[in-house]
């Protein structure tokens, strides 16, 4: 049996859908925190149980028969991220997992800026060390969070950020087909894969030019500094953490960490990834229609 975890939400969901394409639902199981959530599955005939990664004496229960078992990150901040990881880790082994596979990131380093990147970076290590086959899919940077970086843009023309550097914005979608090819087709992906990314890195101000030319209006690159960015950010009400956590992301993109593309996931999925810009088009479909 296949186990995935985190699979309501938005990577771990389109895994599964993409995994029910090729799988009898009676093959696989989930462990998310809220089973009435997953009630979709569980009607088409997928084992849904409570698994939380904070609370690992749930994923016994969760992981049990799984000769393999996904692991979809922690969706932490702050060392919590990496205990619970780890926990996840251990419950798969614990329960015989064959094999075990977890979503890192391309910039995954224990010297990354971006605080995320030395959790990844660690969690492999631990993964490695477990003495079972495994695969850490170092996933290209979520395109979704252009939606967040845009941030006002559209109302006022105006794209404002602290510095940054090119990134290789890859869709969930993507990444979700990869990772079921992943789980389905063993000795395809072993180890550290390499960069799972799209074909191409943009800036910001490329995103801009995007932006422009996809509304017809002109939207404009501002750099700010960063502690004129932290500030207008907390005083619209982002909390100080989050806002130093996103500082992270700018100035690890200065220092090109997400810069790298690779064509490993264009191979593995079958046909070019998703362009940044039809990533940029539904943002402005969805922020245009008010969905």
């Amino acid at each position: 049996m296949l186990v995935i975890t985190g699979a309501t939400g938005q990577l771990g969901s389109r895994i599964v859908d993409r995994l029910l394409d090729r799988l009898p639902a009676d093959a696989m199981g989930v462990s998310v925190r809220d089973v009435d959530k997953a009630a979709a599955l569980a009607a088409r005939g997928v084992r849904v149980r409570v698994g939380d990664f904070t609370d690992p004496a749930t994923l016994e229960y969760a992981f049990e028969g799984a000769d393999t078992v996904l692991i979809v990150s922690a969706a932490i901040r702050g060392p919590g991220a990496l205990v619970a990881n780890r926990a996840a880790i251990d419950a798969a082994h614990a329960a015989g997992a064959k094999r075990i596979l977890y979503t890192s990131h391309q910039a995954a380093a224990h010297d990354s800026l971006f605080a995320p990147q030395p959790t990844h970076a660690a969690t492999e290590e631990y993964l490695a060390e477990r003495g079972v086959p495994f695969t850490a899919l170092r996933n290209g940077f979520y395109a979704s969070t252009l939606g967040l970086s845009i941030g006002t843009a559209l109302e006022t023309g105006h794209l404002v950020a602290p510095a940054d550097g090119p990134v290789s914005w890859t869709a969930h979608a993507d990444l979700a087909e990869a990772a079921a090819v992943a789980l389905t087709e063993e000795g395809l992906l072993d180890g550290v894969t390499a960069p799972l990314t799209a074909a191409e890195a943009l800036d910001l101000e490329a995103v801009a030019a995007l932006l422009s030319d996809i509304t017809g209006r002109a939207v404009d690159r501002v750099v700010v500094s960063d502690d004129q960015w932290r500030s207008a950010a907390v005083a619209r009400g982002m909390p100080a953490a989050a806002a130093d956590f996103t500082l992270g992301m700018y100035r690890a993109a200065r220092e090109g960490e997400f810069a790298v593309t690779d064509p490993t996931l264009e191979t593995i999925i079958g046909h070019r990834p998703t362009p940044v810009r039809s990533v940029l088009e539904a943002i402005v479909d969805e922020r245009v229609s008010g969905v």
